[in-house]
């Protein structure tokens, strides 16, 4: 009867043992190899409504872990793993939902618990398309170029870049407070248009925003070479130098010739009884001969003789005056001031 009992007794001499081996086993693995566990993400900035990942892991790659995630007092969700860590998908689009956030390992059936530090997200608003102005000086042969680059929405600090083309021609330009970012370029006139854009990016990832191409024409006439007339003025000058003398020698002895020959022709003026003929008066002759007192002077017909012999006859009439009413029969010429009457013959 004894026999069973004694069984019995050390059976549960042994069990006890060995629970309390567990537990002391238990109690060593927490010691020894069960660390805090850490909580991480990609990112610590985020924009209203989007979706991030924490990830919850331990430097201890053998022990089967069971990860818990916490916001503030909260529990939200549970994963056991072993070796690889856990990933927990959330959704920010609230104030409360930036954190804090904490992650709780545990070993099963090991009242062992550890506990990561908080981890915090941010909310930040995106950069809209920002505003590039050009202000362009042109000054001798070079052009002073003024770029000014601004975001009007966007979290602070915003930083800026500007761009030729597609070739940055600035370090990122921070700017803690909404003024634009500003750069200045001296360049030589190029014959060629230039194009300049900015880009625009605050701490939020993968949310940069680039200005809309910006063009600036070359200089209008010989500003694009800036030399050009420089060296076209002492050439055309010289051109002239010489020009002028040969066309002064080769115009004014032909002038001078075409005026000789119109000199030494012979000038004809038709067969009248103006040029040729040899005028006389008969009226004057007549009258002297013929003058009767009191009676009225005859009309005088003048005769032209020409070198035929023939005499032409050359009629002329005695203009009568009479004294008239002012105003009558007469006009008045208003540009040359004249006053003119009707004369009677």
């Amino acid at each position: 009867m004894w026999r069973p009992l004694n069984k019995l007794f050390f059976w549960g001499i042994f069990s006890s043992l060995t629970l309390q081996k567990a537990a002391l086993d238990c109690d060593t693995t927490r010691t020894n190899k069960l660390l805090s566990p850490s909580l991480d993400s990609e990112t610590k900035v985020v924009s209203r409504g989007q979706n991030v990942s924490l990830i919850c892991s331990n430097q201890n790659k053998s022990l089967r872990i069971t990860y818990a995630l916490f916001r503030h007092e909260k529990h939200l969700r549970t994963h056991d793993g072993k070796g690889e860590p856990m990933i927990f998908n959330l959704s920010i689009s609230e104030a409360h939902e930036l954190g804090p956030y904490k992650c709780k390992a545990q070993v099963p059936n090991c009242s062992v618990i550890k506990y990561s530090r908080e981890f915090n997200f941010t909310f930040v608003d995106p950069v809209i398309t920002p505003v590039l102005n050009i202000h362009v000086i042109n000054i001798k042969t070079d052009r002073h170029i003024i770029l000014r680059c601004i975001s009007f929405n966007g979290s602070l600090p915003i930083t800026y870049t500007f761009f030729e083309k597609d070739i940055a021609i600035s370090q990122p330009i921070s700017k803690h407070v909404r003024e634009p970012a500003e750069l200045n370029i001296t360049k030589n006139n190029a014959r060629e248009g230039e194009e300049y854009r900015c880009k625009a990016k605050n701490k939020l990832p993968d949310h940069e925003r680039y200005s809309q191409p910006v063009f600036i024409n070359p200089p209008p006439g010989g500003d694009s070479c800036p030399f050009c007339l420089q060296l076209l003025l002492p050439g055309l000058l010289l051109v002239l130098i010489v020009i002028i003398p040969i066309l002064a020698f080769w115009i004014l002895p032909k002038y001078k010739a075409r005026k000789a020959m119109r000199e030494k022709a012979p000038r004809n003026y038709g067969n009248t009884a103006m040029e040729v003929g040899i005028y006389a008066n008969i009226c004057e002759n007549q009258a002297v001969k013929e003058s009767v007192p009191g009676s009225e002077p005859r009309q005088c017909v003048p005769t032209a003789q020409d070198g035929t012999g023939h005499s032409q006859e050359i009629h002329y009439a005695t203009p009568v005056f009479q004294e008239v009413a002012p105003g009558v029969h007469e006009v008045y010429d208003y540009k040359t001031g004249y006053v003119y009457s009707e004369l009677i013959l």
